[in-house]
């Protein structure tokens, strides 16, 4: 990790351009700039990890930076690649708890960190601030929730379908010697197996499949066609 100077200016120009800070007056701007960095780090390299304390709002400059968690069995699950001039790290900024996240450096990149302790201070002198702070952690989580559902009940329904499709019928209904079971569905399309039972119960219900003693068989090869299409 390598600081940058970067003059007062531009760090006002940023932070009025970032979401989370449009609308602020000139004097709140100035004060923020004191407590924002600039920092680069270089491909490879980690800009924060998973259970640390939070430094702050990290804004991208330049570059992208890959967000991720690590299993247990250590997996590791890419949960977003951020790009120039978004935000990350929000969370643990607001409610003062850890990072939640790893996150590391795709390439060299260039980051402002705004300081968490700065803005919880702006917080609490501008109630009009928090309440746009609001709004827009609002708007996150509808996106989170949008993104959720589709990974739980449409992606993995899609990605299944094609998955069955593809599959010999001895090897679905388990006549050839060994029946997949859903823990194994889920580790070949990067799931879970809870997800994997709800989607083959949207299957079942469409009418593509037959799920009958953990055993699966087609039940309209054009209506399984039509899932396996619309996930390509």
């Amino acid at each position: 990790m390598k600081p940058l100077s970067i003059e007062r200016q531009k760090k006002i120009d940023i932070l009025r351009k970032n979401l989370f800070f449009q609308g602020l007056g000139e004097k709140s701007l100035e004060e923020l700039s004191v407590h924002t960095s600039l920092r680069q780090f270089e491909r490879g390299e980690t800009l924060f990890w998973e259970g640390d304390p939070c430094a702050g709002l990290h804004i991208l400059e330049s570059g992208s930076v890959k967000l991720f968690r690590v299993s247990p069995q250590g997996r590791q699950h890419i949960l977003r690649v951020v790009q120039e001039g978004e935000t990350f790290n929000e969370v643990p900024v607001f409610d003062s708890g850890e990072n939640p996240v790893n996150s590391e450096a795709l390439e060299t990149v260039t980051v402002w960190i705004v300081d968490a302790a700065a803005v919880h201070t702006l917080m609490e002198n501008d109630p009009e601030y928090s309440l746009r702070i609001i709004q827009s952690l609002g708007k996150m989580l509808r996106h989170l929730v949008q993104m959720a559902s589709e990974m739980a009940f449409l992606q993995v329904t899609h990605r299944l379908a094609r998955l069955i499709n593809e599959t010999p019928a001895q090897e679905l209904s388990g006549e050839s010697g060994a029946r997949w079971t859903q823990e194994q569905m889920a580790a070949r399309l990067g799931t879970v197996r809870e997800v994997v039972a709800r989607s083959l119960r949207e299957l079942e219900r469409s009418g593509a499949i037959l799920v009958e003693n953990r055993r699966i068989s087609v039940s309209d090869r054009n209506v399984l066609q039509e899932w396996a299409q619309s996930w390509n």
